[in-house]
């Protein structure tokens, strides 16, 4: 069977193949909406799309077919037509890592390639608001004239640029500083729902401040883009406690009644009302609720089904399971992309943003995405014809370009390391959770159940990974920095299979460890660190480095001392 990415729902190919030529572009009411046929004969080829977009998305199909016989295409007729009008990608600049321009334009390009029509770029501080500079100043933010250029790009690709700019929670990084503080719910800090200490992140709605810097961001922002569309965030306003619902409600219905929201499609996330019918009940018309989950155990149907009785529009939000585990969690990111776009289909949604995070200093690398941005890009096409798809083979073909298929065979054995070992949990993954957190103990808590021998597994899977990656020829014009990408991904986690390994070996504490063991860690940790900032470099801005690098600085300094910072990250040790 031709292989493509995403595959079409209707494929009639034959064994013949024959010159490619330009295609004779028609169009046909009668296809759905941004579908086409793909007609290849003998004589020529023709090409029926729905509208521009249909006829986009078949010449991406006819340029694969290209790609794949040396420059012939065979003979036959592809039918096709998406699932899902909306498949867009988040991706997160607000955790550190800010992508250069270059960077995002080519991610651009690679999602159009794969039929995905929306990115989002999360911001919380990290666009350039001219009255906020004490905000923004050291994350090297996105300028006015980047988002045109970029937006300009996207339209040229058939890609909605939407902006997003959480509008309650998550704004911590103004809330650090004084002049925001006071708009603070609670501004000395809180203890999360998973018993982490964090500083103040919601702003109080029932201050007037509040509302006027939402008003001035928004302002701002919205007319650099096109796109009618724009997402508020509104997730994980943890310090506003449940009897203040009726604020946050309130709260949502002040932004859409909003004069800069007029011509708006309003976006936000669902956390704080899917389950709840009396919060579903009171949302307004014109907001579209984006039902997240990350973990294959999320009750996507259960809350779609709510969300479709209430009558919300609502679109289906899952991840790449890249943040919080350097290798990916490619098992779990798959069947989470799979279950959100079958609860979509079932249940009325329209739309499928797919989303990648970096929670915790963005320590993945981008590649580690590559798998589940291409899954989620395929099911949100076509469930049917995509669930089951030979992932590895589609990447080697249609986005590492790579006849050896080492690249993908290697990303996607590292992305199941994690399951090699007993400890599992949710939205993270255990073999790397004492980089995170090196004051908790290895074998217990986080890792509780972790043995050398599931040491020794994940190791030998690294090194299996390693010799496929090595032997890798991708045709991609950043082919060298993928290769550089895996392997400092592999030498990181494998430092930290020794680290746990000497744990294990002593009381499961930094303490226990010789000291003469913890300065080989050091000497180990060091030079992945330069390495680590030459590749952050490669593809980002400098703005965040810092920060993102302060989970390695602190972890080597526990190396160094063997007295790991008690509350490193919010999360105190056992008997702190």
């Amino acid at each position: 069977m031709t292989n493509l990415l995403p595959m079409p729902r209707t494929v009639r190919l034959g064994h013949d193949v024959v010159a490619r030529r330009e295609p004779q572009l028609r169009l046909d009411p009668t296809i759905p909406p941004q579908g086409y046929r793909l007609t290849i004969e003998p004589g020529g080829t023709v090409l029926s799309g729905a509208d521009a977009d249909g006829l986009f998305y078949g010449e991406a199909t006819l340029a694969q077919l290209a790609h794949l016989h040396g420059g012939r295409v065979p003979v036959g007729t592809i039918e096709d037509h998406p699932d899902l009008l909306v498949r867009g990608v988040m991706l997160d600049i607000s955790r550190d890592k800010v992508p250069t321009m270059d960077s995002v334009l080519a991610l651009v390009d690679r999602l159009s390639a794969l039929k995905v029509n929306q990115l989002q770029l999360y911001s919380e501080h990290t666009f350039a608001y001219r009255n906020h500079a004490d905000v923004h100043a050291a994350a090297s933010p996105f300028s006015a004239e980047e988002i045109l250029r970029l937006d300009a790009h996207c339209i040229a690709r058939h890609v909605e640029l939407v902006p997003n700019q959480n509008c309650l929670g998550h704004m911590n990084r103004w809330l650090a500083h004084d002049r925001y503080r006071p708009l603070a719910l609670r501004p000395d800090g809180f203890v999360d729902p998973f018993g982490i200490r964090r500083r103040p992140m919601t702003i109080d709605p029932q201050q007037p401040g509040s509302l006027e810097l939402v008003r001035e961001l928004l302002a701002e922002l919205l007319p650099l883009f096109t796109s009618t569309r724009v997402h508020v965030g509104l997730d994980e306003a943890w310090e506003l406690p449940a009897a203040r619902l009726d604020t946050f409600l309130e709260w949502v219905r002040t932004l859409r009644s909003l004069p800069e929201l007029e011509g708006h499609q309003m976006l936000m996330w669902g956390d704080m009302v899917t389950g709840r019918p009396d919060a579903l009940a009171a949302l307004p018309p014109g907001v579209t609720v984006c039902e997240w989950g990350y973990d294959d155990t999320h009750p996507y149907d259960e809350r779609c089904a709510a969300l479709a009785q209430a009558g919300v529009p609502f679109w289906v939000s899952p991840g790449t399971s890249g943040w919080l585990s350097i290798l990916g969690r490619h098992t779990n990111a798959q069947r989470t992309c799979r279950a959100a776009a079958a609860a979509a289909l079932a249940f009325g949604g329209s739309g499928y943003l797919n989303t990648d995070w970096g929670d915790n200093g963005h320590l993945q690398q981008s590649v580690i995405s590559e798998p589940a941005l291409a899954y989620g890009a395929a099911v949100s096409w076509c469930l049917e014809a995509n669930a089951g798809i030979d992932l590895a083979a589609a990447l080697s073909a249609h986005v590492f370009d790579d006849e050896t298929g080492g690249m993908a065979e290697a990303l996607l054995m590292l992305g199941d390391a994690h399951r090699l070992v007993t400890p599992q949990f949710p939205n993270m993954s255990a073999i790397v959770s004492h980089l995170y957190y090196p004051q908790l103990p290895v074998g217990r808590s986080l890792t509780g159940g972790l043995t050398v021998g599931e040491i020794d597994r994940v190791v030998s899977c690294l090194h299996d990974a390693r010799r496929a990656v090595e032997r890798s020829r991708s045709g991609r014009t950043d082919a060298a920095l993928l290769g550089e990408e895996v392997l400092f991904s592999i030498d990181l986690v494998e430092m930290l299979m020794h680290d746990a390994a000497l744990r294990l070996g002593a009381d499961g504490t930094l303490a226990g460890v010789r000291k003469s063991d913890r300065e080989h860690l050091v000497d180990e940790l060091t030079p992945l660190m330069e390495r680590y900032r030459e590749r952050w470099l490669a593809r980002n801005r400098p703005g965040g480095l810092t920060d993102s690098l302060s989970w390695l600085e602190n972890l080597r300094a526990a190396y160094a001392s063997g007295r790991p910072d008690p509350t490193w990250g919010g999360l105190a040790a056992p008997g702190d």
